[in-house]
């Protein structure tokens, strides 16, 4: 584990993935790869759910997530495509913050994340108006026994096995890459002097779904 007491890293982003990889060997938490994202829509307001981390490139400097379109995160996303994540790992005593542009996943890259997804998975991003409202629980089944007979399943129970045959992912579901501009790694400290340290870097437009990146300056910030 590297000691941020010491002099920073060139690069903040083999950090975050050896961090990362050892959040995931604690055996008591159920999703070490969650994240809280924070976006702000067109009336500047900001917003905050937790999201999980499906994919984390530390060489091009992105993370993957995945939701549906017309959320109210892609909604807020698609007004103004900037967000933050944080990572919280309360017993390892780290904390890290990734601040950027976001931009949505290829098309190819989203369509094959969705076929690894479970078929009650499926169903539910086709089914779910995400965001919006539903008069009752027993509307959300009965649109998921719809969705089911679509695609053809038991229209009465949607959680009977499958049938044979792919579902295609649905054109208003899919990913998102959010590229670090900014990343800020806490390590706790006795006293409560924590080490703090922020890099930053400059990032251009590259294509659809690519950024270009500057080199990394460092910042030792005050706990």
């Amino acid at each position: 584990m590297v000691n941020l007491a010491g002099a920073p890293p060139d690069d903040p982003l083999p950090v975050l993935r050896q961090w990362l990889a050892r959040a995931a060997e604690l055996a008591d938490r159920p999703n070490p790869h969650s994240m809280v994202l924070s976006t702000t829509g067109a009336e500047g307001r900001p917003d905050a759910r937790v999201v999980l981390l499906k994919r984390f490139d530390h060489r091009r400097g992105y993370l993957v997530f995945y939701t549906n379109y017309e959320s109210a995160k892609g909604r807020q996303l698609a007004a103004r495509a900037e967000a933050c994540a944080v990572f919280h790992w309360d017993r390892l005593g780290r904390q890290a913050r990734i601040r950027g542009p976001v931009l949505a996943s290829p098309r190819e890259e989203s369509d094959a994340y969705f076929a690894t997804r479970s078929w009650q998975s499926q169903l539910a991003a086709w089914s779910s108006e995400q965001s919006q409202p539903v008069p009752s629980r027993a509307a959300l089944n009965a649109r998921m026994n719809e969705t089911a007979a679509r695609f053809g399943g038991d229209g009465e129970d949607w959680t009977a096995a499958p049938p044979p045959g792919a579902v295609a992912r649905p054109p208003f579901w899919g990913g998102y890459r959010l590229f670090a501009r900014n990343v800020e790694l806490w390590a706790q400290g006795d006293a409560r002097l924590h080490d703090r340290i922020l890099w930053s870097r400059d990032l251009e437009s590259a294509g659809e779904s690519e950024c270009r990146a500057g080199p990394w300056n460092a910042s030792r910030l005050q706990p």
